[in-house]
């Protein structure tokens, strides 16, 4: 692939934590467009891109000149027009996150020029309560709509649970603790599944997602129970959380949103 197909550039990098990278990217001479939080852009790179030494040797080596490309959530605030930020996980034995591990500051990179998908709140009443349930980098398209609007809507409660086996692997942790302290009407629940593995004793809540549905942690919050009637659910991340919370909601009646049949509850698989 010619590098002068590459549309865009890398212009800053965090490493959150060993195989976890917030990116921001910018278009390179032409008008980012717009978006609604909870979509997804693409990112690419050639084959010919290096790889970081952590990853795994690819079985099949890849095409140099063939673009290898991903969809990734945006998590900046669609009123950032000057970038578009990204939150990933490398994936060792992957064909591009070993890539993009490898940029460095100002290093060109392919950015989709369309941004797509239904994960939004458009089709979620203005007066409906909001839980929003996550794993690992399923967070990203929530910070992007706290970031855009969330944080200032006082009609609504809003609750962010963000599941990882490790403190350190919560990304976003603390703006999401900043904002809650600042926001009356939003909650960020973090809950690590390895506790045994920290450095420090954790004092917050351990087990997984699902365990803070059941057991009765956004009631205590809210001081009453969420029901279809007053509360939307999204439910971003691993299948296994996702598919276990749709069993749960729908045990209490939620059913799934569609295009063509409205619901109470809406998903994203990150895989």
């Amino acid at each position: 692939m010619a590098a002068k197909s590459l549309n865009a550039l890398l212009v800053q990098r965090a490493e959150v934590a060993p195989g976890l990278l917030i990116v921001r990217v910018v278009a390179d001479g032409w008008p980012l467009p717009d978006f609604t939080p909870g979509q997804f852009a693409v990112l690419g790179l050639p084959g010919a891109a290096p790889r970081v030494a952590e990853s795994d040797a690819e079985e099949v080596a890849s095409d140099p000149e063939k673009l290898i490309s991903r969809a990734y959530s945006i998590a900046s605030s669609s009123q950032a027009r000057e970038y578009l930020e990204f939150y990933i996980t490398l994936v060792r034995s992957g064909a591009l996150t070993p890539r993009l591990f490898r940029l460095g500051l100002g290093d060109p990179l392919w950015l989709g020029p369309r941004v797509t998908g239904r994960f939004t709140l458009d089709e979620i009443p203005d007066d409906a309560n909001l839980l929003m349930l996550a794993t690992g980098t399923g967070i990203a398209p929530y910070v992007s709509m706290i970031r855009s609007f969330l944080a200032r809507q006082r009609q609504r409660r809003v609750a962010v649970v963000h599941g990882a086996r490790h403190s350190w692997d919560l990304g976003y942790g603390g703006e999401l603790t900043t904002l809650a302290g600042v926001c009356a009407n939003l909650d960020y629940v973090p809950i690590i599944s390895q506790p045994g593995r920290e450095p420090f004793p954790w004092g917050g809540h351990t087990g997984y997602v699902q365990d803070v549905w059941q057991g009765g942690l956004i009631d205590r919050l809210w001081g009453f129970h969420p029901m279809p009637a007053d509360t939307h659910v999204l439910l971003c991340g691993n299948p296994l959380m996702v598919e276990t919370m749709e069993g749960l909601l729908q045990g209490e009646g939620f059913t799934e949103h569609t295009p063509r049949q409205p619901g109470q509850y809406h998903l994203e698989r990150y895989w």
